[in-house]
């Protein structure tokens, strides 16, 4: 299934299920309000669900639109909890090396996590606004999930089981204030201001075979204004989303509609390019001594989609504008 929220004036939006080919749309009337309410009640809600959007795709419904991503605000406006990783180790390795930075002799086997704001998530067409260009302001391509309530001490191998739907993310930073937050050990706050992500959420079923161990087997095209930067692909990741779900259960639950990211989508083949700019700038500084790409200004466009190997985009595409508030 593939759903979307779109803008109606709540905090959190209308539930829409989408088709498969991004095509059409119907409102969930009278089965859920919003997306999060869906994934409260997934048990009971999926079927009914499932079976609207069989009629959508089968071109049976009769209140079907046309969908209209300029309408969508992110998928879950806003979330219980928003936990960000960095289980793309070739990112993190790049960084301490450019930077010197010490040895960690955990780096492989427990995963770096932060928990980030998670009240004001943004769409995937709306203008992105910064108090100042100074800030360095940089963008992270990310795959991410969405989770039913997670028990405790649930373990990675059963933690795959409690994958609702998996999201496109652009994790938005200012790195500026990165170090200093990082230097003080208490968690990012102005160095992350809102994400924000793709229209769609999908069912991981819809990946096919490109969802396997945790992971998403799909690249993601990001490209700064008319210049195409990357397209890592996301199989990757060194810790699954079992993983690292399994991790943030360790001494907590976790409740539905809990999200949980990927971190910067990274590949060692430098042909794949990059997912942010600081990678960009890092790689810059080890193959030629000097970064040469800037951080983005005002005006600059970021376009991010991930996309299957016959062409489609299943999570649909972000494409946001760096204004000045």
């Amino acid at each position: 299934m593939k759903f979307a929220t779109y803008h109606d004036g709540s905090r959190d939006g209308q539930l829409w299920v989408v088709s498969r080919d991004l095509t059409s749309a119907v409102p969930a009337t009278g089965i859920a309000t919003s997306l999060l309410s869906a994934i409260e009640q997934w048990d009971i809600l999926s079927p009914r669900l499932a079976a609207l959007y069989q009629r959508l795709n089968a071109g049976e419904e009769s209140f079907a639109t046309r969908f209209e991503p300029q309408r969508c605000l992110a998928p879950l406006p806003r979330a219980p909890q928003w936990l960000d990783a960095s289980a793309f180790l070739n990112h993190g390795r790049l960084m301490d090396k450019a930077f010197n930075n010490p040895i960690n002799p955990d780096f492989e086997q427990i995963p770096l996590i932060y928990q980030g704001a998670s009240d004001d998530f943004r769409g995937p067409l709306a203008d992105v606004e910064f108090p100042d260009e100074a800030m360095l302001i940089d963008m992270e391509g990310e795959f991410g999930v969405v989770l039913s309530d997670v028990p405790m001490g649930t373990t990675a191998e059963t933690a795959a089981h409690h994958v609702r739907l998996i999201v496109q993310i652009n994790d938005w930073s200012l790195r500026a204030f990165g170090p200093r937050e990082m230097r003080a050990g208490f968690g990012f706050v102005q160095a992350k201001p809102s994400t924000a992500f793709a229209p769609v959420a999908v069912t991981p079923d819809e990946l096919g075979s490109h969802w396997a161990n945790g992971r998403v087997g799909v690249p993601l095209h990001v490209w700064i204004n008319d210049r195409e930067v990357g397209r890592a692909e996301g199989s990757e990741m060194h810790f699954s989303f079992g993983e690292l779900i399994a991790y943030c259960a360790r001494t907590r639950r976790l409740s539905a509609g809990t999200m949980i990211g990927s971190g910067t989508v990274s590949n060692a083949d430098r042909a794949a390019g990059s997912s942010c700019i600081s990678e960009i700038r890092t790689i810059e500084l080890l193959d030629e001594g000097a970064a040469r790409t800037p951080f983005l200004t005002w005006g600059d466009r970021v376009r991010m989609e991930a996309r299957l190997p016959d062409g489609s985009v299943p999570f649909g595409v972000i494409d946001q504008r760096v204004v000045q508030v």
